[in-house]
């Protein structure tokens, strides 16, 4: 074969490659998408709103970019009518961001003390507590309703049916996992909130075959953690941080003091 024979059928041999990186060439070439900004500083109109509305947004199947240490921990989510109208029906503030700007915030965020993480799932959210919780007594269930964002309210029937894979955060608030009714009883034992508090606990406690309220509560710790080793994510505060602890340390030990 000659020479001139020989280049045409290297080039015919190298052509579906040489094709394949002209495609990519052309996709990475393309500019990048257009952007709603949410920023998170001191300039936005509404915080807990703007999360509500990058929670709407994956709700809808989009992604959303969280942009950590950027103005304030910032979302970027895909430029449609319905994120757009979530933002002016919230009052938040929001900013178109072209494909230019967009690529400069990522520019800014690859240089810095910064990084983009994507969000592509919106969990699904669990807040234990009693039937008797009042909505106003824990500050995250107000946060929750204001931004619009859904949750299900859960307490220990649902932990021990195993009902917690069903979700991908809880919340704890008040609970007490020690079995002692929280850290009211030497000013309030005589109210009647504490005491119909008491009797709906132990009512709980015979319901599920457990002879005390300590024992049916170091039960719901374990689930719990049995919860986040499965990949759960667990947000506590409040007398849930230390009593679960606590609970978890003292397992199937009498700890409580003669009146529980």
């Amino acid at each position: 074969m000659n020479r001139e024979g020989r280049n045409r059928g290297a080039c015919a041999t190298a052509t579906p490659p040489c094709l394949g990186l002209l495609l990519l060439l052309t996709v990475l070439a393309q500019p990048a998408a257009a952007k709603l900004l949410i920023p998170m500083d001191l300039g936005q109109t509404d915080h807990l709103k703007a999360y509500g509305v990058a929670y709407h947004a994956l709700q809808r199947g989009e992604s959303v970019e969280w942009l950590l240490n950027f103005r304030g921990g910032s979302f970027l989510i895909e430029e449609t009518a319905a994120g757009e109208q979530d933002c002016l029906l919230g009052g938040v503030r929001y900013e178109a961001s072209s494909g230019s700007a967009t690529v400069a915030i990522y520019d800014e965020i690859e240089g810095a003390n910064m990084e983009m993480i994507l969000l592509e799932k919106a969990p699904k959210v669990a807040i234990y507590g009693p039937p008797t919780m009042e909505p106003w007594d824990d500050a995250v269930t107000l946060a929750l309703n204001y931004a619009d964002i859904p949750f299900e309210r859960i307490w220990d029937p649902e932990v021990l049916d195993g009902k917690l894979a069903l979700y991908d955060w809880l919340h704890l608030h008040h609970e007490d996992f020690t079995g002692q009714y929280g850290k009211f009883y030497s000013s309030y034992h005589d109210a009647p909130w504490y005491i119909e508090q008491q009797r709906t606990f132990e009512a709980a406690a015979t319901a599920a075959g457990f002879r005390t309220v300590w024992e049916h509560k170091h039960a719901v710790a374990r689930r719990v953690r049995e919860f986040m080793a499965n990949g759960g994510f667990l947000f506590a505060m409040c007398s849930a941080t230390d009593s679960f602890d606590i609970a978890l340390s003292a397992m199937n030990l009498d700890i409580v003091d003669t009146p529980f």
